[in-house]
């Protein structure tokens, strides 16, 4: 039997293999745009579904391929979509779920761009997000109703750093049987793992921690291969038949992995919110060295906040990894590795002290 492969192994190794052509033991960086088939047959095969392959690189790309597939290892998803952003990754997430006149119900803690997508993006397609503080598990079971397609909210709130109460959504998510979709980008998998504790989908910004490095946006979707599509008749873009492909039912023909098929040949094909392979490769490399950069993140997070926190000047700081946060003890609970890298802090001066701060740091950069 073989062994199951720790974090550390998975980083640097998952989703990829020696290059086939070259033996290139580093993931090639595939700059095309398309690829040569066999014969009619493939291409045929290809493009009905019957076989697994490249396309056109809108859809699939070997670079960006193999970066879905570290993601989804390190998440224990059973496949993953890469995008060209974090928004990206959003709406392509509730795009097979969603339709006019449906709702999701959505945290009051969320990254202010987010917020804005949900609040007002939302609405040129119909759709629409009713929030809810998810501090309270039974507000949120109470927010569902008869058009409600989803649950969403971050693992660590941007940018309080606030942790949720993941198992405790899972359970209202699994009652009202709507997949619970929880944006992991704060926490990275190395502190948290959503789908071990009920999540149905995770998506993540690959511009933030898993890039780690500043230089490409990204975002990717992993599914965790669990959730029924069929069972409730809620999702016809997953269990009824679909016209471009021959009226093929995705969840009935392709179980585990209808999801991510479906982010792929319908998502990639008709949104274009498509990951260029050097952004995918400079994002391979960053994870490799993800889980040494996170303990690091999070050992200088708490010195800081814990410098902050006893500053005269300071009013507050908004810090779960503090004994004296009221989220202390779930962080402790559900983040054993550490609650990231976020935390907000207030001064007792206001509005003009916080500018004072911000404009004379030196060594932090003032950047969005």
């Amino acid at each position: 039997m073989t062994r199951p492969q720790g974090f550390d192994t998975l980083q640097v190794h998952a989703g990829t293999e020696p290059d086939p052509a070259t033996g290139a033991r580093q993931v090639p960086i595939y700059q095309t745009t398309a690829y040569v088939f066999r014969d009619a047959d493939h291409a045929a095969a290809l493009f009905n579904l019957q076989e697994v392959g490249y396309i056109y690189s809108r859809l699939t790309n070997p670079t960006v391929a193999a970066l879905a597939n570290r993601i989804a290892a390190l998440e224990g998803g059973a496949g993953a979509v890469c995008t060209s952003s974090g928004h990206a990754a959003q709406i392509m997430a509730l795009y097979p779920l969603m339709g006019p006149g449906l709702n999701i119900v959505a945290s009051t803690r969320l990254y202010g761009g987010t917020y804005t997508q949900f609040q007002h993006v939302f609405r040129r397609f119909g759709w629409s997000a009713k929030f809810v503080d998810f501090d309270d598990p039974e507000a949120v079971a109470a927010a569902i109703d008869e058009n409600t397609r989803a649950i969403f909210y971050e693992s660590i709130a941007n940018p309080a750093g606030v942790p949720t109460d993941i198992p405790a959504i899972a359970k209202v998510a699994d009652a009202a049987g709507i997949p619970l979709v929880v944006d992991n980008t704060s926490a990275t998998p190395y502190l948290c793992n959503p789908i071990e504790m009920g999540a149905t989908l995770v998506v993540h910004s690959t511009t933030k921690y898993l890039t780690g490095n500043g230089t490409v946006t990204g975002g990717a979707i992993v599914d965790s291969g669990k959730f029924d599509w069929s069972a409730s008749g809620k999702f016809p873009s997953l269990s009824e038949p679909e016209p471009a492909y021959h009226g093929l039912k995705f969840h009935e023909a392709l179980g585990a992995m209808a999801y991510t098929f479906y982010g792929i040949a319908v998502g990639l094909r008709d949104l274009g919110m498509t990951m260029n392979p050097q952004g995918a490769h400079y994002t391979l490399m960053g994870i490799e060295t993800l889980s040494l950069r996170m303990r690091k993140h999070v050992e200088n997070a708490q010195k800081v906040a814990e410098w902050l926190a006893a500053d005269p000047r300071v009013e507050s700081v908004s810090y779960a990894g503090l004994p004296s946060s009221p989220y202390h003890e779930r962080a402790q609970r559900l983040f054993p590795k550490g609650v990231g890298a976020l935390f907000a802090v207030a001064l007792k001066g206001g509005y003009d002290a916080c500018v004072g701060l911000v404009n004379n740091l030196e060594l932090f950069s003032h950047v969005a």
